[in-house]
């Protein structure tokens, strides 16, 4: 097919592959949840029968052969055939492929297969996702570090002062329990960093609701610009308790899969920031909803990525650059191979200048996978 006939024709999926990898952090991850050294990811990739390819990530950190069997036994069936670039209906087929409510594998298995088909939507029009998506105009977007890890005071402050040396002007610091050490991280690092430098905290649900107050409190003391979730994502009440006991805006979302396990707190105004990831929350398709909902309600919108690849970086770029509620996006420093290897695009943490990070302009997403380095990366 000729790429003038792109506009009319249909572009046939011929096929649909999902590549489990895995990876060996270059630095262990440390969050209230534990220490992470290993992470997997789904690498999605669909073809066409005209030569488009689209790529495409799936969150699978910690069962990546799982993800990419169901990828290839429920989803590849109902997309065999069809024309790619019926997004929405082939997401909702693929929403059936499985009962019961939405969330879990089955959203994070549908988001690899919807970036990869917004992927080849971008390439048969010639054009950036972003554009596609409506855009705002915007070449670059501000980014924030992640993150100052969990762990004791030196390693804080040497991972502190290397993003501040990196050139970056907003910087999230990791808590978890015990508390009292955590409102000591809280001052220890606003101390480290000084008043010009503007931080925020993830507490990756490690707080009970009087615990969270009590942070906050120091939060607020310390002029923090956001608390990431402090609660356990189901505990909606005690989000909103929170927020009429927290004067630090509240940030949560990451653990959110479709549009109506964030309508109550968006709905309420309960969140002052949405963080869904892309790679979880259905892709571009389900997250833009979402995002627009945030926007109905006044609330701004800032992607997670955490220890994702370098689709999944692109791909939030792209949306961020899109939509009118963008706030700012994590950029996730751990250069690990999913972000370092598996494109000719280089991690936002080695692109971003002075804390702003450029929105890539080729078709698409805009990044070519260089497949020896998918070879190498593969979960065995």
């Amino acid at each position: 097919m000729k790429a003038a006939d792109m506009t009319s024709e249909p572009i046939e999926i011929v096929d649909v592959i999902a590549h489990p990898l895995q990876q060996n952090l270059p630095v262990p991850t440390v969050t209230s949840w534990g220490t992470y050294t290993t992470v997997g990811m789904v690498l999605v990739e669909v073809r066409t029968r005209c030569g488009l390819v689209g790529v495409g990530e799936t969150l699978g950190r910690f069962a990546p052969k799982a993800y990419a069997e169901l990828i290839h036994t429920a989803l590849r069936p109902r997309l065999l055939n069809q024309d790619a670039r019926d997004i929405g209906r082939l997401w909702a087929s693929m929403r059936r492929a499985l009962s019961g409510r939405s969330g879990g594998m089955l959203i994070e298995a549908i988001a690899g297969v919807d970036i990869a088909l917004w992927d080849i939507a971008g390439k048969a029009a010639k054009q950036p996702i972003a554009r596609l998506l409506g855009g705002m105009g915007r070449t670059e977007i501000d980014v924030y570090a992640a993150a100052v890890n969990w762990g004791p005071d030196e390693q804080a402050d040497r991972e502190l002062r290397r993003y501040l040396n990196e050139g970056f002007t907003k910087i999230k610091i990791k808590l978890a329990d015990p508390v009292r050490d955590a409102i000591k991280r809280v001052e220890r690092m606003r101390q480290q960093a000084g008043d010009h430098i503007s931080l925020c905290v993830d507490a990756n649900w490690a707080y009970d609701l009087d615990d969270a107050v009590e942070i906050g409190r120091a939060l607020a003391d310390n002029g923090y610009f956001w608390f990431e979730e402090p609660l356990a994502p189901e505990n909606e009440q005690g989000y909103e308790e929170l927020r009429k006991r927290c004067s630090v805006p509240l940030a949560a979302g990451e653990s959110n899969y479709t549009l109506d396990q964030a309508t109550r707190l968006l709905s309420r105004r309960t969140l002052s920031i949405l963080q869904p990831d892309i790679a979880r929350s259905g892709g571009f398709t389900e997250t833009r909803r979402m995002v627009d909902y945030a926007a109905a309600h006044g609330v701004a919108y800032a992607p997670h990525i955490g220890m994702s690849g370098i689709i999944c970086e692109t791909a939030s770029i792209h949306l961020a650059a899109a939509v009118p509620n963008f706030k700012i996006l994590e950029c996730e420093c751990d250069r690990s191979p999913f972000k370092t290897l598996l494109a000719d695009l280089e991690p936002g943490c080695l692109r971003q200048k002075n804390g702003v990070l450029d929105v890539p302009q080729g078709p698409g997403l805009g990044i070519e996978i260089d497949w020896d380095a998918v070879k190498t990366l593969r979960a065995e």
